[in-house]
């Protein structure tokens, strides 16, 4: 008679053994990824129609962005994750090798990117006479693009250092320029909509790139209960990270989107079918993420 199979181990149609929840954990980062990626990747369908015009540059922009958000999940999510690790019984002391540095290099060139499109009026620089570098320092915007530079450069050497931890101050640094670039002074209460967006901002990079770094951990350790009870750990905070995510985003698009206009405003403009799409890719992500057999749930007791 063959012993039983620890209650974490998982065994696939080959027989071998697979780490329990992974696949619809890799679904949701997917998913997730593209959420972030909706305006590089469908800027064409969102404005057909509307009678808007794309912005000079839209597309390389788009992706400069996209690489910035990149840059501050994946520290951020390590370090979340970490601290969840180390709270585990008997984890093993194989972690991942971090990516917080190249990740870091990455934000650092995006964010260094971003300032020349700002130091040249906000059009995309094609030589390098054409970037008044002194004139970053006279806008809003221009000193802004200078902390992110400036910040992830910082982080790259806290990532480095004996401290990793100390991330998390340039870092929440860099998630501040990005609420107070998205909300300018010119906007009605801006301070408000730029504290919904860094409260979005942090908690989107927590759940995004803490699930990056679960599944590396997995990884690492194996289909074993220690693996078993990180991923629960993770999904107890994910879900109130998932809410805040969603809660912060109806409350800043109602406020660009009057309740009057919702109905049209999200069919007729590009930024209502890009948050139509991103509404659309939530929904499953909170589908998989709750729904039955995620392996998400908490770690057995004794």
């Amino acid at each position: 008679m063959t012993p039983a199979r620890p209650a974490s181990e998982v065994a696939d149609v080959s027989g071998r053994p697979r780490r329990p929840g992974t696949g619809r954990a890799v679904a949701v980062l997917v998913l997730a990824v593209l959420a972030v990626a909706t305006p590089l990747l469908g800027p064409s369908a969102a404005l057909r129609g509307t009678g808007e015009a794309a912005a000079p540059g839209a597309g390389g922009v788009a992706l400069l962005r996209t690489v910035l958000l990149t840059a501050l999940c994946v520290p951020l999510g390590e370090l979340f994750v970490g601290r969840l690790a180390r709270s585990v019984p008997g984890a093993p002391p194989n972690v991942p090798r971090s990516w917080a540095p190249l990740a870091a290099a990455a934000g650092f060139l995006a964010a260094l990117g971003l300032a020349s499109v700002v130091a040249t009026g906000n059009l995309v620089p094609h030589d390098l006479s054409e970037i008044d570098l002194g004139g970053l320092y006279a806008s809003r915007d221009g000193k802004l693009a200078l902390l992110e530079v400036n910040a992830f450069l910082v982080a790259g050497l806290c990532a480095r250092s004996g401290r990793p931890a100390a991330q998390v101050w340039p870092l929440s640094a860099v998630a501040a320029a990005e609420a107070l670039r998205a909300h300018p002074a010119t906007e009605d209460s801006p301070l408000a909509g730029a504290g919904l967006t860094l409260v979005h901002l942090v908690c989107a990079a927590l759940w995004a790139g803490g699930l990056l770094h679960v599944l590396r951990t997995l990884r690492r350790w194996g289909p074993a209960e220690p693996g078993v009870a990180l991923l629960g750990l993770y999904a107890r905070v994910a879900a109130v990270l998932l809410a805040a995510v969603s809660a912060t985003g109806v409350a800043s698009s109602l406020r660009r989107l009057p309740p009057g206009s919702v109905p049209d405003g999200l069919t007729d403009t590009a930024y209502g079918r890009a948050l139509l799409a991103k509404v659309l890719l939530v929904v499953v992500v909170a589908a998989l993420a709750l729904g039955p057999g995620t392996g998400c749930a908490a770690p057995p007791t004794r």
